[in-house]
């Protein structure tokens, strides 16, 4: 990943047309030493490194009883707005869109484990994006960065990894409930069981000999599999689709559907939600920063990232209008490493992104009827590339491996993330004092303590 073309000269390709002098002046190509010509295949690598998002996060989200149709076209709006701005205002090759983890969480935890109807679920994201904007904005987004321990930052990041990989074997019929053993593998006779074996197989082969596109092809592949393979009720895996290519759908289901009223009668109980959104968030975009912009040699000689302000502004705005539209949290992807890889080093990368999620919305009765057998496999190798942090932390320190392994194992034990974080972080505060090193524990550890304990009473009131 770290690895990469070298940049080849972007006198390759003539400036003195108009419109490509234009564009080498908003983007500064001849400064970065590329081309128009390089940025749109990086757009397009990039493109297909995460177009993947396009079946999968529908797929999750209708299981909080939105329509999927709308789904679509919110999840294509919202990269299409984040990617577009990311790539006019930030100028930088980072690609945006809804965020996988989030949309789980949303969708199982909020909506489903919690009652929360998904209105109030999206108000509540939209007033996240609120406060990540401001702390974008700001000088705590040094603070937050600094004071959260490396520990509880990987723990959370595994645990929904974790999370993700448990929801979608399950959703394929690939895990399965039992009496004796609580879950289970599904019975081997069954073909849907079958075919989402068949894609753990090929899936992380794909991505590992890094094949263009990887996911969403391996997508696509079962899906087409699955015309031929017969499912429950007699019906195959994989419907028929009313048509091919169809005019864009406005999602009107969706549309400004949030209910602030909600959030405001429930907000004690969806504190420490809006942290873990405001954390997941702000991490994962500081995260996919320092990655993308260090392989595209972006990084100032200090080590600082070039418009790193507009880059967080971006995602915070994004993360507003994404609830707005009608899709979870919104946020830059690692995947963007794929088109700097290919030479991408400006926001014409990104606007180039924006244009293909332009494309993918006349093909939304495609992405409607992707069955779970297919994206499970894809969701599965995401949770475990979500759990790649375990490799920096050193797990011979039980102030480190604690609060890491309560955190993951509880958050899927108990199919509840906000355990597992409460947990972890209780946990971390008490074997911090017990080494008698207190004044080690920054006080947004400490205030996150109380938030849990404060949470845990008020649950216990409620059910």
């Amino acid at each position: 990943m770290n690895e990469m073309t070298p940049p080849q000269s972007a006198s390759a390709e003539p400036t003195s047309n108009s419109a490509t002098g234009l564009l080498d002046r908003i983007f500064r190509l001849t400064e970065r030493d590329t081309s128009v010509s390089r940025e749109v295949m990086a757009g397009a690598t990039t493109f297909a490194a995460m177009a993947y998002i396009i079946a999968v996060n529908p797929a999750i989200m209708s299981n909080a009883g939105m329509d999927r149709a709308d789904l679509v076209s919110a999840t294509a709006l919202a990269a299409i707005f984040g990617s577009a701005m990311m790539g006019l205002w930030a100028n930088l090759p980072l690609a945006v869109a809804p965020a996988m983890g989030s949309n789980v969480i949303f969708t199982y935890v909020i909506v489903k484990q919690m009652g929360m109807p998904w209105q109030g679920a999206l108000a509540m994201v939209a007033f996240t994006g609120v406060l990540f904007l401001i702390l974008s904005l700001s000088k705590l987004r040094e603070r937050v960065a600094r004071d959260v321990p490396e520990a509880l930052k990987v723990g959370i990041q595994a645990a929904v990894g974790t999370l993700i990989v448990f929801i979608a074997l399950r959703g394929a019929g690939f895990v399965v409930q039992n009496p004796s053993t609580y879950i289970a593998m599904g019975s081997l006779r069954s073909p849907p069981v079958l075919l989402t074996l068949a894609g753990l197989l090929l899936t992380p082969v794909l991505v590992a000999r890094r094949v263009p596109g990887g996911l969403i092809l391996s997508i696509a592949v079962l899906t087409l599999i699955g015309f031929f393979v017969p499912g429950a009720n007699g019906k195959m895996v994989t419907s028929v689709p009313s048509a091919i290519v169809s005019w864009p759908r406005w999602p009107t289901s969706t549309f400004m559907a949030l209910d602030v009223g909600y959030l405001v009668s429930h907000f004690v109980v969806a504190l420490p939600l809006l942290f873990y959104f405001l954390c997941a968030e702000f991490f994962s975009t500081l995260g996919t920063l320092i990655g993308v912009t260090g392989a595209a040699n972006l990084r100032r000689p200090d080590g600082s990232i070039p418009n790193a302000t507009a880059a967080f502004a971006t995602d915070a705005t994004a993360s507003i209008v994404g609830p707005l539209l009608g899709t979870s949290v919104v946020t830059a992807y690692i995947e963007s490493i794929t088109g700097v890889q290919a030479g991408g080093r400006t926001g014409l990368t990104s606007l180039t992104v924006a244009a293909f999620f332009c494309l993918a919305l006349f093909f939304w009765p495609v992405f409607v009827i992707i069955p779970p057998q297919a994206t499970a496999p894809a969701l599965v190798l995401v949770g475990v590339l979500m759990m790649q942090g375990l490799a920096r932390i050193d797990m011979t320190d039980l102030v480190n491996a604690v609060p890491i392994v309560l955190t993951l194992l509880v958050t899927v034990l108990t199919n509840n993330l906000i355990n597992g974080m409460a947990l972890g972080t209780l946990s971390y505060i008490a074997l911090e004092v017990a080494m008698g090193r207190r004044s080690r524990i920054p006080a947004m550890v400490w205030g996150l303590g109380v938030v849990f304990i404060a949470y845990a009473v008020v649950i216990a009131q409620i059910f």
